[in-house]
């Protein structure tokens, strides 16, 4: 694979993703969207980061069981932190610190 096609495929990707984010800023307003419709957007943020999330907390191979790893236990401890704190810097940094500490004893 060339230098020139990695740089127009990159390209290209970016010229996508710009139309349709300006497109929808451009046109988005004038199109009504009913109110299930708008209740379904609201999770969709949420959806997008359990479908990034899931995967690297549970990997697992077509016909194996999900493996449990460091990941997961340090996403438990970061989730137990958030919840007792409420504090988003206190999630990261018991979730960042659990997973070194896991991974360091494993």
């Amino acid at each position: 694979m060339s230098v020139d096609y990695v740089l127009k495929a990159i390209a290209l990707l970016l010229l996508c993703s710009f139309i349709t984010r300006v497109g929808y800023l451009l046109i988005g307003a004038h199109i009504p969207l009913t109110e299930n419709i708008r209740s379904a957007l609201r999770y969709a943020p949420v959806a997008a980061l359990v479908a990034i999330i899931v995967p690297s907390v549970l990997p697992w191979a077509q016909g194996e069981a999900p493996q449990l790893g460091a990941e997961l236990f340090a996403g438990l401890v970061a989730g137990l932190a958030f919840f007792r704190f409420r504090s988003i810097l206190l999630l990261i940094a018991a979730g960042m610190g659990s997973l070194w500490l896991f991974r360091w004893i494993a």
